[in-house]
């Protein structure tokens, strides 16, 4: 649906039916962003109210941004489409920027509510949050703008936010209340069980929000926690349309295409997301290293952001799955190895380009739409001893993307570079489930369940997951319609 048009329609008709009194559903969720992008996620659940006449809650799930595409910053800028004042409670399913990059914005325009997550996305979250401050302020220099938010704005953020561990019931409000299950997506991530209890009529009815699905099994965290008894499910749907090589070969994988560039005395370069694929791909490349699959060579992050993440990482094996605990008691540290070296400085990032080859270099961001990666980029991209390795999700209209896709002429930071590297992807070391581990785990709940939401794709995604849910589990599964409330 064209972007403008959307705008209207939040302005008019949906803004006043925000505040409609459900005299028969005690659940009615509007899809404000999150539709058509894998970005951007912001969903807007009233629930309660009922016959009683009583005003529902108003509560958001997410608050992120728009990131990628070519209007992602006019996007970001746009009004909320309902009165910040009025909502109640803000719940955050992880710390990935696409889920909590707008939070500050939201508080600055009046946001008075609570925001509950999981202690561990409550951490992540201020530092990515502190994060973006600096690259939004670029980003508005750039078009001679004010920033989306300052450090000071983001400060303000957290003393609003509590937390809930996995397996606690809240309650919201007399026969309202919220469950958290682990998504198994990044450290942290949560899915959120809504439920409305009537007990004069002995009913209840659930609405759960599952964020992002992890891609179960992962090398570091526990198993994507099933659903069930569910009325209704909002879930994404990234790759809704594809599915990743078998996870027995991803590590097989990147073993070969480490050890051919040394052969050729090459360097790795590998853009990998601060936030969970860092460190998975430092677990990897501790256990190719003391298995001896690929020999000790220079390994450096260059990721300030990445390496404050580790920290928090490495404070939080508890919720690691039981095989990487094993590995940690057995040999300790999972995340250091011989010649790794974190560069913080700008400086300590620069000196890597006087480290002779073979060398492997892990640096933001993981689509190549900014950090430290751009300027490796310039320097190794045109050696084809050199090998880039994608191993996430390249958003539409990234860097990443257009390298993703073949180009071979690219203009990074104003320099022209020819692509002339090998290129190469590890979709099995996404954070997120394929096609048929989505399907999967909506088998698992089908009995129960009235209707599916599928958000958090591009169109084609999400249109093709809804359309194999529906033929062949045979729920009523929908691609919801951007900005339209839907009751339950």
């Amino acid at each position: 649906m064209n972007y403008i048009k959307n705008q209207i329609f939040f302005k008019g008709i949906l803004k006043q039916s925000c505040y409609t009194v459900r005299m028969n559903n005690p659940f009615r969720v509007t899809f404000f962003s999150g539709i058509g992008s894998v970005t951007g996620a912001n969903f807007l659940l009233e629930a309660g109210g009922g016959a009683s006449g009583a005003k529902p809650l108003r509560i958001l799930v997410d608050c992120g941004l728009t990131q990628g595409e070519k209007t992602a910053e006019d996007v970001n800028r746009e009004p909320f489409g309902y009165d910040v004042t009025s909502i109640d409670y803000l719940f955050i399913t992880h710390a990935h920027l696409d889920h909590v990059g707008r939070i500050p914005k939201l508080v600055k325009e009046g946001f008075k509510g609570v925001i509950y997550s999981t202690p561990e996305t409550r951490d992540l979250a201020q530092l990515i949050l502190e994060d973006a401050v600096g690259i939004l302020d670029h980003e508005a220099r750039r078009g001679n703008l004010p920033p989306l938010y300052n450090l000071e704005d983001v400060g303000r953020v957290f003393p609003l936010w509590q937390t809930i561990p996995y397996h606690e019931s809240k309650e919201l409000a007399s026969g309202l209340s919220v469950y958290l299950k682990d998504a198994g997506h990044i450290l942290g991530s949560s899915m959120f069980e809504f439920t409305h209890a009537d007990a004069a009529k002995n009913i209840s009815k659930k609405i759960v929000f599952t964020g992002d699905l992890g891609n179960s099994p992962t090398p570091l965290l526990r198993d994507t926690e099933p659903v069930t008894g569910a009325d209704y499910l909002v879930m994404e749907s990234v790759y809704g349309d594809r599915n990743h090589e078998p996870k027995d070969l991803r590590r097989k994988k990147l073993q070969d295409i480490i050890n051919d560039t040394i052969a050729r005395q090459g360097t790795v370069l590998i853009p990998a997301f601060s936030l969970e694929r860092t460190q998975v791909m430092l677990y990897e490349l501790n256990r190719l290293v003391e298995s001896g699959a690929i020999p000790s060579i220079p390994v450096f992050v260059d990721s300030p952001l990445a390496i404050k993440v580790t920290d928090i990482y490495e404070r939080s094996t508890a919720l690691f799955n039981d095989k990487t605990q094993a590995v940690i008691r057995q040999s300790g540290d999972i995340f250091h190895f011989p010649k790794l070296e974190f560069t913080l400085t700008a400086d300590a990032s620069r000196d890597i380009d006087h480290t002779k080859a073979p060398k492997i270099i892990l640096a933001g961001s993981g689509m190549s739409t900014g950090g430290r990666m751009l300027h490796h980029e310039t320097v190794y991209l045109s050696d084809p001893k050199n090998t880039f390795i994608l191993v996430g999700y390249q958003g539409l209209g990234t860097l990443g993307r257009t390298i993703a896709d073949g180009a071979k002429h690219l203009t990074i930071a104003g320099q022209p570079v020819e692509v002339r590297a090998r290129i190469e992807q590890i979709m099995g070391y996404s954070s997120h489930k394929d096609s048929d581990h989505l399907v999967e785990f909506v088998a698992t709940a089908h009995d129960t369940l009235k209707k599916v939401f599928v958000v958090m794709g591009e169109p084609k995604a999400s249109l093709f997951l809804a359309q194999r849910l529906r033929d062949e589990i045979g729920v009523n599964a929908l691609y919801p319609e951007r900005g339209k409330g839907y009751d339950l």
